[in-house]
């Protein structure tokens, strides 16, 4: 589920007949549920609504979803290898290593 740029993911709770969720591309937690697929959708949108005036309230910046950006530090030789070896491959670091990743992650 999506909202606002704020993804969810969601499970079933088959013993409380309950759907629940949680906000996934943030670092602050963001909670929902619903008995009903429309009541979870609402469930969802209200709570991230809330979460912003929340912050807003508090003059506090909201966590923002993931940019897909971050600095990541490594040897200096590993970084001069994979350079090489991207500009081998003819594609930039960034592809390189998004690639790598992705390989790993699944």
């Amino acid at each position: 589920m999506k909202y606002k740029g704020y993804e969810a993911s969601v499970e079933f709770d088959a013993e409380a007949e309950i759907f629940h969720g949680e906000v996934i591309n943030i670092r602050d937690v963001i909670t929902f549920q619903g008995s009903s697929v429309d009541e979870l959708k609402q469930a969802f949108s209200d709570s991230v609504d809330d979460y912003l005036n929340f912050c807003r309230e508090r003059g506090e910046e909201a966590d923002k979803p993931f940019s897909g950006k971050f600095m990541v530090r490594i040897d200096p030789d590993l970084h001069k290898k994979i350079v090489f070896l991207a500009k081998k491959e003819g594609q930039s670091l960034n592809s390189l290593v998004e690639k790598s990743l992705r390989l790993y992650a699944s």
